[in-house]
């Protein structure tokens, strides 16, 4: 079973424990800021939160080669395939660049990471990591992407790596791409197509003959019924 498979089957048995992230961080800090931007958030949100989502949207945290190097991190943890986009695609690194503006404690961490992964391509090979190959950037990664084989060593780069991987993760699967390809339905109505004739047979009942062209339209199930003045269903 592959990474992202295990994925699959983790967050199907997550949504209800709201995936990895924990809700927003309280701010204590009243905000004094003009309306919400186009494209700010909806949905029954009170003022105070409005605000605060207008501060968190207005703000940034990663330089624009930690999103590079961010970018191959996300996509490298959930690739494009044949059945959904790669992690990028659906917006993951501005996922996760929002988080660290939402969630200030893990900052530090998320930013030493970033700086880790060009010490190490330094020490292995002489070059940042941007300029590295994949197989060599795969190299680096396999060296804190499996928490049971690493070495002590690399405990803190295993610990960066799963929020990168948790966060990413999360990214992924809070997008309708993610949904579609985890199967999750929601709340969806469902379709009544009568008793089954098997279980009417057994109880020896049937409908009536006359009942058969009225009845069981899956694409007649939104139309109001009519009647006639005898009281027939037209």
């Amino acid at each position: 079973m592959n990474r992202r498979e295990n994925l699959k089957l983790l967050f199907a048995g997550s949504l209800g424990t709201g995936l990895f992230m924990t809700g927003c961080a309280p701010e204590s800090e009243e905000a004094k800021l003009a309306e919400l931007p186009a494209g700010g958030t909806i949905g029954g949100r009170t003022e105070e939160e409005k605000i605060r989502d207008q501060k968190l949207l207005a703000e940034t945290f990663f330089t624009e080669e930690e999103k590079k190097k961010l970018s191959i991190l996300v996509d490298i943890v959930m690739p494009a395939d044949e059945e959904s986009p790669s992690a990028t695609e659906v917006g993951a690194v501005d996922f996760i660049d929002f988080m660290m503006v939402d969630q200030p404690s893990n900052q530090t961490r998320m930013r030493g990471g970033m700086m880790w992964l060009d010490f190490e391509a330094n020490e292995l090979f002489g070059k940042q990591f941007l300029e590295l190959n994949q197989d060599q950037i795969m190299e680096i990664i396999d060296l804190v992407a499996w928490p049971d084989t690493a070495t002590p060593e690399y405990e803190g780069g295993v610990k960066w790596f799963n929020m990168v991987r948790n966060f990413a993760a999360t990214a992924f699967f809070s997008t309708e791409a993610g949904w579609k390809y985890m199967g999750y339905k929601g709340n969806t109505p469902n379709a009544w197509d009568g008793v089954p004739a098997e279980v009417m047979q057994k109880h020896g009942v049937e409908l009536p003959e006359k009942y058969l062209d009225i009845y069981l339209k899956q694409e007649d199930r939104g139309r109001v019924a009519e009647w006639d003045d005898d009281g027939n269903l037209i």
